[in-house]
């Protein structure tokens, strides 16, 4: 399969190099595969309709979130720049390094977060031109591979992100609940601690929401700048899956990852209230559509994919279901006369009534034939570097799609759109 990366960018180079669209370009020069490249300005800029919000939603996924981080680039890229950034587990990770830096070095942020957490924990990566040569040889030969490098972060851990706890947790023997969990978090901390600055997330200038769930009510939480001061913590709760990570202890409650009762911020952003004309880019990493599978391998990973979709369709249609009923509800305000409009009724309508409008445009991973049910715990550069692309041609080929960008002029004043299904 061909290489569609190509190498970081080194000071000085003109244009941002990338290759245009789905071309392919050329790798390191040792053999090894390359980097995604910082952004450097070269492309065209979009002017948005006037949108009071623009907002990045990024769902939980494990090692597939670096195609949000291809997505970003893409955005960033545009000139489009989110004021309201939502995550949840992996998604909660991007939202902090993006947040949490100006930007101009937010994709370079990104990318080093990527190339951290996608090395080993303990030893060394593979040489470049070997992990080149494996992951870009037949079908079955990468699945072995990557199907290796997923047994890695099972036995070693990835670097700055999460190792083994030694000795192992016992099944019987209680302990705090920081502690009941195959692996330690706490490199993670670091990690966000070098890469985020948390004084400009919580100096409000980008709103931030990182979902979580609390773990003795069950209840669902958002963690959001315009009412918490955030902390690392709060971002490493989102993505602390049970029972590889441990519960996050925040102001005497624990908190898992928010992927277990839902992995999208869809519902929160569109649903907040006052209503605001948005544009919002949800950007998943599970699709419900697939195969029907046909081994306990195969069914494995399908299961994930139908766990963790959140029925995102489901949700957008239930919420333009709704708009359309407000916007409608508005329409007909008004057209009733002012002598009316006092009445009770009339009163309760115009509460319960919005004329603002919603642009939802979906971006969701596409599943590879070669990938296995590891796919959200394989950590590997090149594969990385491949999800980043996928999601950069992804946003780039709805981007090129000016229309989609409009304000919606239906009746429900809500419109979806998705590369993949139109």
């Amino acid at each position: 399969m061909a290489q569609r990366n190509v190498k970081r960018a080194r000071a000085g180079e003109p244009g941002d190099g990338m290759s245009d669209g789905a071309g392919t370009a050329a790798g390191d020069p040792a053999g090894g595969p390359a980097s995604p490249q910082v952004h450097t300005g070269a492309h065209r800029h979009i002017q948005l309709p006037k949108y009071e919000t623009v907002a990045l939603m990024l769902q939980g996924g494990g090692a597939l979130g670096a195609y949000q981080a291809g997505v970003y680039q893409g955005l960033d890229e545009a000139g489009i720049q989110p004021n309201w950034v939502a995550g949840i587990s992996i998604g909660a990770l991007n939202t902090a390094i993006i947040a949490g830096n100006p930007p101009e070095r937010r994709v370079e942020k990104l990318l080093e977060f990527w190339e951290t957490i996608c090395q080993p924990a303990f030893g060394p990566p593979l040489p470049a031109f070997i992990e080149h040569a494996f992951f870009n040889s037949t079908d079955a030969i990468r699945k072995a591979f990557t199907g290796l490098q997923a047994m890695s972060a099972i036995v070693e851990g990835q670097k700055g992100f999460f190792v083994p706890r030694f000795p192992p947790p016992l099944p019987t023997v209680s302990a705090s609940p920081q502690l009941a969990s195959y692996y330690d978090t706490s490199p993670l901390k670091a990690t966000l601690e070098s890469l985020c600055d948390f004084d400009r997330i919580n100096s409000r200038e980008m709103r931030v929401s990182v979902g979580a769930v609390n773990v003795g009510s069950g209840n669902f939480a958002y963690f959001d700048n315009t009412h918490i001061k955030l902390r690392p913590e709060h971002f490493i709760a989102s993505g602390a899956l049970p029972p590889g990570f441990a519960a996050v202890e925040i102001d005497g409650e624990y908190y898992w990852d928010g992927g277990l009762m839902s992995n999208t911020p869809l519902y929160e952003v569109v649903q907040t209230s006052p209503r605001q004309d948005t544009l919002a880019f949800q950007v998943d990493l599970w699709s419900a559509r697939g195969p029907v599978p046909d081994s306990i391998t195969d069914v494995q990973g399908r299961m994930k994919d139908v766990q963790f979709s959140s029925r995102t369709r489901l949700v957008t249609d239930m919420l333009q279901r709704s708009q359309r009923f407000r916007h409608v509800l508005r329409e007909v305000l008004d057209r009733v006369s002012p002598e009316h409009r006092d009445d009770p009724w009339c009163k309760l309508a115009e509460e319960l009534s919005c004329s603002k409008r919603y642009n939802v445009v979906h971006l969701i991973y596409r599943h590879k034939e070669y990938e296995g049910h590891y796919k959200d715990y394989q950590f590997g550069l090149s594969t990385m570097r491949e999800h980043w692309e996928s999601g950069l041609v992804d946003i780039r080929a709805s981007l090129a799609r000016p229309d989609w960008l409009e304000m919606p002029t239906n009746d429900a004043g809500f419109i979806t759109h998705d590369i993949h299904r139109d």
